[in-house]
Formats: structure tokens, sequence, C-alpha cells
């Protein structure tokens, strides 16, 4: 079964740091351009961060540059999302998705360009 499989969320307080994991069952991630998206209540799902396949070119939306890291480790077939200095607007369902397209659309997130999408993992920050 072909599938992404998010963990590594949880509460954390202002100021405080999660690594949000993505892992590819069935699903090779190094032929993929990878997004991580998040979805906050009463909000669109935002774009957040994107790794090329072509040539691990990273792009970031505002909200989260300087503050997010989006990484991928090809041996272990998994994506990162290093989130640091967390602020309660960040609160929300954290999602990633893998497309075929081999860069990214620049600042850009289209979610119809992503063929494949894992669950959600949920991420509080509160104190």
């Amino acid at each position: 079964q072909v599938q992404l499989v998010e963990s590594g969320g949880g509460l954390v307080q202002p100021g405080g740091s999660l690594r949000l994991s993505c892992t590819g069952s069935g699903l090779p991630l190094l032929h993929y351009t990878i997004a991580w998206f998040r979805l906050a209540p009463g909000k669109e799902r935002e774009g957040l961060a994107c790794i090329s396949a072509a040539d691990s070119s990273l792009y970031y939306a505002d909200s989260v540059k300087g503050r997010f890291t989006i990484s991928r480790d090809n041996g272990k077939n998994t994506a990162y999302l290093q989130m640091n200095g967390l602020k309660p607007e960040d609160t929300a369902v954290y999602i990633c998705a893998a497309g075929v397209q081999n860069y990214c659309s620049g600042q850009y997130y289209y979610p119809e360009e992503y063929d494949h999408w894992g669950q959600g993992t949920q991420v509080t920050v509160s104190s």
C-alpha cells in the first residue's frame, strides 16, 4: 500500500521545537518533490516548505522562514520538518505531500500538484 505517514507532532510550549517526520511506504521519496502543509481551524490550507526532487532546492513560506527547515534522508525514505521558535499561531494539523514534479513552484504551493498525502499530525503550541 502506497502511503505517507507523518509523526512527531504533539504539545509544545511557545518558543519550543518539534521535528516532524514523513515516511514513505511503497513510495521512494527521493524521486518526489516533498512539501509540508498545515491546516488550522477556520483557516485555509497553507503551504509551508518544499524540497525539490531534482536538486533539493528549498522554499519556505514567509510565515515560517527562518524558523522551519525542511530536509530529507533518502536512506531512511523520510522527509523532515524541523520547527523552532514555535508560536501559538503555529497550532495546526501538519500534512506532508509528495508530487512527481521535479521542482517546487517557488514560493507558491499548488495542492493539485501533489499526488500523495499523509493523514496529518497535530501540533499544538500552548503554555
